[in-house]
């Protein structure tokens, strides 16, 4: 059965003064959240550097900061997902008026994006929330951050085990070097291919998960 599709309402000339005010806020509040997102980033390729300059400062030194690094990039991982989410707020709602807003008024196609926009906008603003969950958020900063952080980290620690302080011979030799008191090597390599295989794993399912959001704006339903 046919349903009718609501009636845009007009806006009139203070109205339309008024939501270009309005993008212009939603765009400086995403510009501020975009730049603590760059802190975070920051604050793990430092603490990166600290951990390889440690390590690597004579053949006898620690492979061990190398591995302790890692619970802190999952911290500033974590607090930048976090961060995140609050950015895709005002990252959503500017796209939001750009797509149903602005490209009416510069193309005359008002048919082309949803009916409804107005009142989803204002639902947004009524009972705010997140546009996105908390893995959604991980898996996005691992993509287009953090995995070459963890891939400068892996093989870091893998090449500091080969090398010093003498080249390896043998892979149980390389089980050995990993030994940290009395936790086996075994138990330390087989931790850190879980922890890169946790981080690929969420990337991945993260960019298929997006895959399918996009296909849902494109079809005018979605925010964010």
């Amino acid at each position: 059965m046919d349903t009718e599709s609501p009636e845009r309402r007009e806006i009139s000339p203070a109205e339309m003064s008024a939501l270009a005010h309005l993008y212009r806020g939603e765009v400086y509040r995403s510009t501020i959240w975009r730049t603590r997102l760059d802190t975070t980033t920051n604050w793990a390729v430092v603490t990166l550097g600290v951990a390889l300059s440690i390590s690597f400062s004579s053949p006898n030194a620690s492979a061990v900061p190398l591995l302790l690094v890692g619970v802190l990039i999952f911290l500033f991982l974590w607090l930048e997902a976090r961060r995140y989410r609050y950015f895709n707020v005002w990252r959503a709602r500017a796209r939001w008026l750009e797509t149903h807003f602005y490209v009416p008024l510069l193309d005359g196609n008002g048919d082309y994006h949803a009916t409804d926009w107005q009142t989803r906008l204002a639902r947004d603003y009524m009972t705010p929330e997140y546009h996105v969950r908390l893995i959604t958020a991980l898996g996005r900063r691992i993509r287009r951050n953090y995995i070459w952080i963890l891939l400068i980290q892996t093989l870091a620690y893998v090449g500091k085990l080969v090398v010093h302080p003498q080249g390896v011979t043998s892979w149980a030799a390389l089980v050995d070097r990993a030994d940290i008191g009395p936790l086996p090597g075994e138990i330390i390599l087989a931790t850190g291919v879980f922890y890169v295989a946790s981080w690929s794993g969420i990337g991945i399912w993260s960019h298929l998960y997006d895959k399918r959001r996009v296909a849902m704006r494109q079809a005018g339903s979605s925010m964010g």
